[in-house]
């Protein structure tokens, strides 16, 4: 497992950018799932990031980019085209290729089928 001491580098000397330890970084950044959380979106590079190890990747650090929230806006509204379109792939992703139905779950992509097709029910009525 790498060192902690490794990761440190808040003058970006061997990481090319700011990098910080978890839950270490300076006020007013944030990562991209924070932002979003938020209901905002980040505007421009990052600035920074946080890197840490887990037991995931062993021996590989694991990093997040942060971003100023200063400068973080909503997101840009969507046109009706795009809800359509949107709506159409969910319910592309929600249809059964061997019953036809639409289910209220996403089906899985590796077969693509329902749960009752997938274990050879027959449909529900």
């Amino acid at each position: 497992m790498g060192r902690l001491a490794d990761l440190w580098d808040p003058e970006g000397e061997r990481h090319d950018v700011p990098t910080f330890l978890w839950r270490m970084a300076p006020d007013g950044l944030a990562t991209r799932n924070q932002l979003v959380a938020q209901g905002l979106r980040p505007r421009g590079p990052a600035v920074a990031q946080v890197m840490w190890f887990s037991s995931k990747t062993p021996g590989v650090p694991r990093f997040a980019r942060l971003y100023p929230i200063d400068r973080a806006t909503p997101p840009k509204p969507r046109s009706p085209g795009q809800i359509a379109s949107l709506a159409k792939a969910d319910e592309a992703r929600r249809t059964c290729r061997e019953c036809g139905e639409v289910r209220d779950y996403h089906l899985p992509t590796s077969v693509g089928v329902c749960h009752p097709c997938g274990f050879g029910l027959p449909a529900a009525a």
